[in-house]
């Protein structure tokens, strides 16, 4: 995949009230990112969870850290998170303007081709002050980031490989998501794009 844009240095682009996209922030970091997420899940593999209705979804999911409302693992799967991974968040928050961000979780999902994550709310923390810090690495995809009630107008946002959206304080309990993932390939990843969401759960 032809990437026009990888001898830029990396911007912040608003979104909304408390809500900020750090442009190609996570670059530089991906294979450490990526190490990261192998090493979970080789403790604890991703799976696809069942919704309350009975549905299997396409994400497939693990975590690194506190579960925050998330299955819990087995002792033999259970993986801190890394204090250099924490520090890498809170350096990314502190980027977008929240300067006592505590990340004691990292929740990471993988998409394949036409994977999505439907409209939804962050809402199982307990602190509900503290930020969301996502990165995308990987195959491109739309975010949505709409407002307070599902059925509010969503704004449709581009994110490529590297970069971090950051939202907390008045857009925290925004409703979001992910479209359909497109085929493609990517050096790092393959056919794959990877979500890191870094939270205070606990």
């Amino acid at each position: 995949m032809l990437d026009l844009f990888a001898g830029e240095s990396p911007w912040l682009e608003p979104l909304a009230e408390d809500a900020v996209i750090l442009r190609r922030y996570a670059r530089e970091d991906a294979e450490f990112l990526l190490e990261h997420i192998v090493r979970v899940n080789q403790r604890r593999p991703f799976q696809h969870r069942i919704t309350p209705g009975g549905h299997r979804m396409s994400v497939a999911m693990t975590h690194s850290g506190l579960q925050g409302g998330y299955p819990e693992s087995t002792p033999q799967q259970r993986v801190p998170l890394d204090p250099a991974l924490q520090e890498y968040a809170i350096q990314a928050a502190s980027r977008a303007g929240f300067h006592a961000f505590r990340p004691d979780s990292c929740l990471m999902n993988r998409y394949a081709v036409d994977s999505k994550l439907t409209l939804h709310q962050d809402k199982e923390e307990k602190d509900l002050r503290q930020p969301i810090v996502s990165v995308s690495l990987g195959l491109p995809a739309v975010f949505l980031f709409g407002g307070f009630e599902r059925e509010e107008a969503v704004s449709r946002v581009l994110l490529e490989h590297g970069d971090v959206v950051v939202w907390g304080g008045k857009s925290r309990l925004r409703y979001h998501g992910i479209l359909p993932l497109k085929a493609g390939s990517h050096p790092l990843t393959g056919q794959y794009r990877y979500n890191m969401t870094f939270r205070c759960a606990g």
